[in-house]
Order: structure tokens, then C-alpha cells, then sequence
């Protein structure tokens, strides 16, 4: 089971994440632990910051596809992955097993 922290997901969309993702913790705080994933919405929050509070833990950049500024701040910051909500719905449970050593 992986740790995932919730970086400016909205409530409906992390029911979903939790739908497609019941083997896994999704937390929304910071802990003492740190995560073994990072799924941030880049519409939501800047993503230079996320990958510089980070810089070690993977992270999985989303946005809508026609916020194409956001798609590139993403990969500009450094992010593991970067891509469209739709994208991310379809393939959760791979792009968590690619990113993480984590089971």
C-alpha cells in the first residue's frame, strides 16, 4: 500500500482517486512520514512549488487537456508525469505501481 498525498484535489475528484485506488492511503496533510507518491492538480496549485517542497518523492502532474500553460509548468517543474484528468482516471492504478516501489 502507498502513501499518496493530495496536493489541490478537489473532493469530488479524490472520491474518484479513492474509487480507483482502494489498496492505497490518499492523505491531504503533510505528514512526518513522507509520501512514496505526490498527485498534484496543476490548475490548483503552482507546481514549481510542490516539486520544490518534494524534490525526492515522484510526482503526478494533472490538469484539463485545453490548460495546455499548465501541462508545460508541470513538465517545467520537474514532475515524474504530466497529464490530462482523463488520462489520469484511465490509467491510476499503473501510473502509481511505474512511480512507486510500493506494492
Amino acid at each position: 500500500m502507498a502513501t499518496i498525498l493530495l496536493v489541490g484535489v478537489d473532493l469530488f475528484f479524490r472520491g474518484k482517486l479513492e474509487g480507483l485506488l482502494p489498496d492505497h492511503q490518499l492523505v491531504t496533510k503533510d505528514s512526518a512520514d513522507p509520501p512514496d507518491l505526490i498527485i498534484c492538480d496543476i490548475a490548483r496549485v503552482d507546481p514549481g512549488d510542490v516539486a520544490d517542497s518534494w524534490p525526492d518523492t515522484p510526482i503526478v502532474g494533472y490538469t484539463n487537456h485545453t490548460d495546455t500553460a499548465g501541462l508545460r509548468a508541470g513538465n517545467a517543474a520537474g514532475f515524474d508525469q504530466v497529464i490530462v484528468k482523463s488520462a489520469l482516471v484511465e490509467r491510476a492504478p499503473e501510473l502509481v505501481a511505474e512511480l512507486t516501489t510500493v506494492e
